[in-house]
């Protein structure tokens, strides 16, 4: 699989419970055969971010290089650029109002039509960098001010991705 297969929407969800969620999400996951990810979009450099942590989590599974037990922690991982769990899960949801990217791979309709009982599609613009999200990243992927000065802060996100294609050489 491939992450042009995964359908990507903005999603917002409140969670009281996080395991009830998840357990509801893999529930709908096996009833439609699919992988469903949501990144909190807050830790997220856009969309560009997302699309490279699947791509990446998936062609780990397909070369036999993962090394997670699933699809979904894997991208997690490459989302955090580390090879620490405890690192990816912040990169999922938690109790609370979520922001999230919604990823179902492959695309099922079915499954996203179930997935709005449980939250919304929202179509503000998570693309753009506020200092304090710019202040975020900076801090969740070890991007020191004098790194970002050379390169410019438009060119924040592709600091981030170099971080997320790092893991490959760290594993």
């Amino acid at each position: 699989m491939s992450a042009e297969e995964c359908t990507v929407v903005q999603y917002i969800t409140l969670i009281q419970d996080p395991g009830v969620f998840l357990a509801e999400i893999r529930d709908i996951a096996a009833r439609y055969d699919v992988h469903i990810i949501l990144f909190n979009a807050t830790n997220m450099a856009g969309m560009a971010h997302v699309r490279s942590a699947l791509g990446h989590a998936f062609r780990s599974f397909d070369t036999g290089s993962a090394i997670s037990n699933t699809v979904e922690m894997e991208a997690f991982l490459y989302a955090s650029g580390s090879r620490q769990c405890q690192v990816g899960v912040r990169f999922g949801v938690h109790a609370g109002l979520n922001e999230t990217y919604l990823c179902i791979c492959p695309s099922s309709p079915g499954a996203l039509e179930e997935l709005l009982d449980l939250g919304e599609l929202c179509d503000e613009d998570w693309e753009s960098i506020t200092p304090e999200k710019m202040h975020r990243l900076m801090e969740l992927f070890g991007i020191t001010s004098e790194e970002l000065a050379v390169v410019g802060p438009l060119r924040l996100t592709e600091l981030v991705l170099e971080r997320v294609a790092l893991l490959e050489v760290y594993r």
